[in-house]
């Protein structure tokens, strides 16, 4: 594991997309700060969803779209937004790998979707992953609008994440280009594919947390309710350590 000087990083940000026609937002904007480092977009959710630019001119990242077979507007959207979309098939892990494949950065940026990236993320991957003995790195997490509850479990999450060396997915993990490569990726599963990876990542090096936090949507915990959510996630990490098949805990998780 190498580290990434200042001068040579750049970074490739992932983002699998299917059905995600109302985030277009977030990734135009995230296209506008890397196309226009001058602008004078200040920190903070009024400046919209990814909060500010990265103010290091010298950090250049590009922005890979790598939707799955999406039945509403997300491709047409993107691409008259000017962003770049790659397709393949369906499956997160299948994504992300597609997207890491096309990628031409030294430092990979899976991000879902919904996540929102916080003011100086660029400095702060880079910084992380100087130090060699860290192989892979995310983010706390923050759920958008989120109430007492909400913030206790972004509270137990954070606390896995650190404690654990075990961030999810929805944290932004990222990682080196070449040790992404040497780890054969994601598994390209129904389900569980971030915890699977992290897992094999945690054996190769340390699994750093930085303290800046991502934002995620609160929409799930919406739609299916914070108990039942929690719930339908402890049981699918449970079923998963009792060789459940993935397949029936993909079922679970997306009824």
């Amino acid at each position: 594991m190498t580290s990434i000087p200042l001068q040579t990083l750049d970074i490739s940000i992932i983002i699998p997309t299917l059905n995600e026609e109302t985030q277009i937002s977030n990734w135009q904007r995230l296209q506008s700060l890397r196309n226009d480092r001058s602008s004078s977009l200040s920190c903070g959710r009024s400046s919209a969803v990814l909060g500010a630019r990265d103010t290091e001119a010298s950090i250049l990242y590009e922005i890979i779209i790598v939707d799955g077979g999406s039945s509403d507007k997300t491709v047409s959207l993107a691409r008259s937004h000017g962003l770049r979309v790659e397709t393949c098939n369906s499956g997160r892990g299948a994504q992300l790998n597609h997207g890491a494949r096309l990628a031409s950065g030294k430092v990979l940026l899976f991000l879902h979707a919904d996540t929102e990236l916080p003011c100086g993320f660029a400095k702060s991957i880079l910084h992380c992953l100087n130090e060699p003995a860290t192989i892979a790195g995310a983010f706390r997490l923050k759920i958008h609008n989120g109430g007492l509850l909400l913030r206790f479990i972004c509270f137990c999450a954070n606390l896995r994440s650190r404690l654990l060396q075990l961030p999810y997915g929805d944290q932004a993990l990222f990682i080196r280009r070449d040790d992404f490569l040497q780890l054969g990726g994601f598994p390209e599963t129904p389900i569980m594919e971030d915890f699977i990876f992290v897992k094999k990542a945690r054996q190769a090096g340390r699994i750093t947390t930085l303290p800046l936090s991502v934002t995620t949507s609160a929409r799930r915990w919406q739609r299916v309710g914070i108990v039942r959510t929690t719930l339908i996630n402890q049981l699918v990490i449970l079923g998963y350590y009792t060789r459940v098949p993935l397949q029936k805990l993909a079922s679970l998780y997306r009824r």
